[in-house]
């Protein structure tokens, strides 16, 4: 039996996590990381630690006489997230808190925190798999149901990490998960997902960017690859790669955002070929074995993308060179590319806003 403390935001899953590995016979202590100023103001009920999440993360404790405790983490998630967020934006990327959260609070100073308390490990209710172990290296693997598989956004965990993690949802389906927590008359067994980023309650990421950094949010020119003017640009924080809709330009033929220009504060367009990629970089690289060699990898570079297969090159300052064997549309810098040999993950990094020549 292990002594495990359980990540719990108060939906189906981390509930269900808890309950089995009690039901395993475990030493289980649930508890929520309080992360944003906002989030006692239960503003949203599907909002992930939100006061009406954890109401249901406590009301689950009770049922199943599980310990429960709320850690304020509020001053590292502004740290971590939030004003990562915000720089990213502010260097023409488009950033990925969720990525961030994992990667610097709930499998680093949660995980931490856990091993301080003299807990054996950390568990989660990530659709996710780890096998190995013993003489053998841990491997991470995507779940089985590859429509709820988060193995994208924990590309960043090591062997040290691995070695301390459960994930135990990983070989359900999310359907399977919802009827198990029903069987055992879970309060959250019919949540919904939460779906929102977490510190934006109304889901307004621009109204949040121009309140923070409002410096951030010029008006500029919109042009093409040859510097022709097409239009004005309303803040370049407001825009993607890839993006069509709301550009406010008249064309021939539908155009793209191509390119986010920060120095000269220009949004670049194009037509749909000049969104093809073949060659990026990554940079921040994390290796779940403790590097990533040269060769072929399957890579994905959205949450819920494809991998397409593609060679890594590693360079001398650390980051590595992706080259598909055939272009990709709207490869996005301050997103993930992850790297994977069948269902198992062996690192990535972020996309820079470098561009690989």
């Amino acid at each position: 039996m292990a002594k495990i403390m359980v990540a719990m935001s108060g939906g189906v899953d981390s509930s269900l996590t808890a309950v089995l590995l009690k039901e395993q016979g475990h030493d289980v202590t649930g508890v929520t990381m309080h992360l944003w100023e906002g989030d006692d103001n239960g503003i949203m009920e599907s909002q992930c630690c939100s006061v009406e999440m954890t109401a249901g993360a406590r009301r689950v404790c009770a049922q199943y006489d599980i310990p429960y405790y709320v850690f304020n983490y509020q001053k590292d998630f502004r740290k971590h997230v939030i004003d990562y967020f915000l720089r990213e934006y502010s260097s023409g990327a488009t950033p990925n808190p969720c990525l961030a959260c994992n990667r610097d609070l709930k499998f680093r100073v949660l995980l931490e925190r856990a091993e301080l308390l003299g807990f054996d490990g950390l568990a989660t209710g990530h659709f996710v798999q780890i096998t190995g172990g013993g003489d053998q290296p841990y491997d991470l693997r995507r779940g089985i149901d590859i429509n709820k598989d988060q193995s994208y956004v924990l590309y960043m965990l090591s062997q040290r990490e691995l070695s301390r993690l459960h994930f135990p949802l990983g070989g359900f389906t999310k359907p399977q998960v919802r009827q198990m927590a029903r069987e055992r008359g879970l309060v959250t067994a019919d949540k919904p997902e939460s779906m929102d980023i977490c510190f934006i309650p109304d889901n307004n990421y621009r109204r949040f960017l121009n309140e923070e950094r409002p410096e951030i949010m010029r008006p500029g020119p919109i042009v093409n690859r040859r510097g022709d003017v097409l239009g004005n640009h309303k803040g370049l924080p407001q825009y993607t790669i890839g993006q069509r809709k709301g550009l406010g330009i008249a064309a021939g033929s539908p155009l793209f955002v191509i390119e986010i220009d920060t120095v000269r504060n220009l949004l670049i367009v194009g037509d749909a070929d000049e969104l093809e990629c073949r060659d990026f970089v990554i940079d921040d690289v994390r290796s779940v074995y403790g590097q990533i060699e040269a060769g072929t990898y399957a890579v994905q570079i959205r949450a819920h993308g494809e991998a397409v297969p593609a060679t890594i090159t590693p360079r001398d300052n650390g980051t590595l060179h992706i080259r598909y064997d055939q272009p990709q549309r709207s490869v996005t810098p301050g997103q993930a590319a992850v790297l994977y040999r069948d269902d198992r993950v062996f690192g990535g990094g972020r996309i820079s806003t470098e561009r690989y020549s």
